[in-house]
């Protein structure tokens, strides 16, 4: 007979995250309880399941015996009533028959089905909450299906539900329903017995993940990266070490001309990636992770597992904080004979006990020109102006970012700043 709880077995198990098999258990024992249900017993009953076409048969075995002596009609059956089905049935023999699924009432039925809902969905549960748990770590593709205050639903290419919280998101992310999405399988929790699958996008395994599918040394095991750290969208400090003094393992994690690096540098969001060469020494790990920073005196802390660092301004941009609006200069006050060029390079041509110029010697409108509307280092080139006049710059910090500003000047087309 055919069985209208499912269009068919073989279609229900493609949208399921349960085998064959395991579907085909789970409905026996759903019709065997029913069967108890009713008759008490399913000892000499026989279940008859086609997967393929979502067919089911129920036969019920009884042994026959002369009239007048069936004491348990469930299991035996009386000469009479079996010479109606065949006339050459004989005492001691068996009679097969089929029960209708109708003969069980419309209430059993309708239980039948819920029963079989739940257990195959805690059944589909159980498999996606393993699925994923042997999965964390891993990089998967999701498609954006919605978006909310506080995190993002996906989906991912079996149709499964996954969220990635917006603390887990790099803060350049700007994502939209249909997106596609990569991220690693941060976590695999339960909550009211479903599971929640989280992805993240800030987690260093990303990270190490991508750098394992740009980089095949990195994959095969020739180079191992030992430690990442990251400030998401960012910076990223990846510290590699090569099993092989034959592999460079910085120059393979780069590519040439920076080939491998930079896909990842775009998935990242041009987050600024350094790639150091790992060491045991503590000291000089620290300082290949902080170059071109130069340092002047560093104190480990082995008990606290951190370490107390002082360097100079040189070989870092400078960052010092924007003029207040009372602090701009006014156009109507500049000297019209000096350029922001000539300014600077009069400024840091001079000896260092004549080094001193006027805020309103520059043009805060050939600045605003130079940099294209750019208010960072329209900031950072009048704040540097009168941090020299004040003396609050060291002269060698001075020296240092007077030549890498002179040569953002000399290309105001925005090539180098």
């Amino acid at each position: 007979m055919q069985l209208n709880l499912l269009e068919s077995f073989a279609e229900f198990k493609e949208f399921k995250n349960v085998d064959k098999e395991t579907l085909m258990a789970i409905l026996e024992e759903v019709f065997r309880n029913m069967i108890i249900k009713k008759y008490g017993s399913d000892e000499n009953f026989d279940i008859i399941i086609n997967p393929e076409k979502g067919d089911l048969e129920i036969w019920r075995n009884r042994e026959i015996v002369k009239d007048g002596e069936v004491e348990d009609e469930n299991i035996e059956v009386a000469l009479s009533e079996a010479l109606k089905v065949e006339d050459d049935f004989e005492v001691g023999e068996e009679l097969s028959e089929e029960i209708k699924l109708e003969s069980f009432g419309r209430r059993n039925v309708l239980s039948l089905r819920q029963n079989l809902a739940g257990r195959i969905l805690d059944m589909e549960k159980d498999a996606l909450y393993t699925k994923y748990k042997e999965r964390v770590g891993e990089v998967v593709t999701a498609e954006v299906y919605q978006i909310w205050k506080r995190e993002m639903l996906l989906v991912d290419d079996e149709d499964n539900e996954v969220v990635m919280p917006r603390e887990h998101q790099i803060p350049g992310d700007f994502f939209k329903k249909g997106d596609t999405v990569k991220a690693v399988v941060a976590a695999v929790e339960l909550r009211n017995n479903t599971p929640r699958i989280i992805l993240s996008r800030t987690a260093p395994e990303f990270s190490e993940r991508l750098f394992e599918m740009e980089v095949p040394e990195i994959y095969d095991g020739l180079i191992t990266i030992k430690k990442i750290v990251r400030s998401p969208g960012e910076r990223a400090k990846v510290a590699v070490e090569s099993y092989d003094d034959r592999v460079d393992p910085v120059g393979a994690c780069v590519g040439m001309k920076g080939s491998r690096i930079h896909s990842i540098v775009r998935e990242l969001r041009n987050e600024n990636i350094d790639v150091i060469n790992f060491t045991e020494n503590e000291e000089l790990l620290v300082q290949r992770a902080l170059s071109p920073a130069k340092i002047t005196s560093m104190a480990l802390h082995g008990d606290t597992g951190k370490a107390e660092v002082r360097s100079t301004l040189r070989g870092l941009h400078p960052q010092p904080a924007p003029p207040t609006r009372d602090e701009l200069p006014d156009a109507a006050a500049v000297s019209p004979h000096f350029t922001t060029k000539e300014a600077f390079q009069k400024v840091f041509a001079a000896p260092p006990q004549e080094r001193a110029m006027s805020v309103d010697a520059v043009s805060y409108e050939e600045i605003q020109s130079l940099y294209h509307g750019d208010k960072c280092w329209q900031a950072t080139l009048l704040s540097l102006v009168r941090r020299i006049n004040a003396g609050t710059l060291h002269e060698a910090a001075t020296e240092a970012l007077g030549e890498s500003l002179l040569i953002g000047i000399e290309k105001p087309d925005g090539g180098t700043r």
